[in-house]
């Protein structure tokens, strides 16, 4: 099991800059990939930002150049942060982590979502 505990969430004004953690604690070191995903008022959940336990990134174009997405290991547990620059009223959303991984039964968990609101 891998407990996922997120912080950072907050409201910003237009081109304001806030950052997400997101902790990983537990069965952390079968961890294969870290993301970020988004979701807004009537809209799907989307990715936003993913780091694999090689640190090889990928991000949506909607934030490509604006987020950064990186992550740190210490004191038994990976810590996930997602540094949100630039800040538009479009990324207003509730911001979810979520791991996965396994290495003979694949897993994947999902953190309590933090709301991010960018106001014009």
């Amino acid at each position: 099991q891998v407990q996922l505990v997120e912080s950072g969430g907050g409201l910003v004004q237009t081109g304001g800059s806030l950052r997400l953690s997101c902790a990983a604690s537990g069965s952390i070191r079968s961890i294969a990939v870290m993301g970020w995903y988004r979701q807004a008022p009537g809209k799907q959940r989307e990715l936003v930002a993913a780091i694999t336990s090689g640190d090889r990134t990928n991000y949506a174009d909607s934030v490509n150049g604006r987020f950064t997405i990186s992550r740190d290991n210490a004191n038994a547990k990976i810590t996930v942060y997602l540094q949100m620059n630039s800040l538009k009223p479009e990324d207003t959303a509730v911001y979810y982590c979520k791991v996965d991984g396994g290495t003979i039964v694949p897993f994947h968990y999902w953190g309590q979502g933090t709301q991010v609101t960018v106001s014009s």
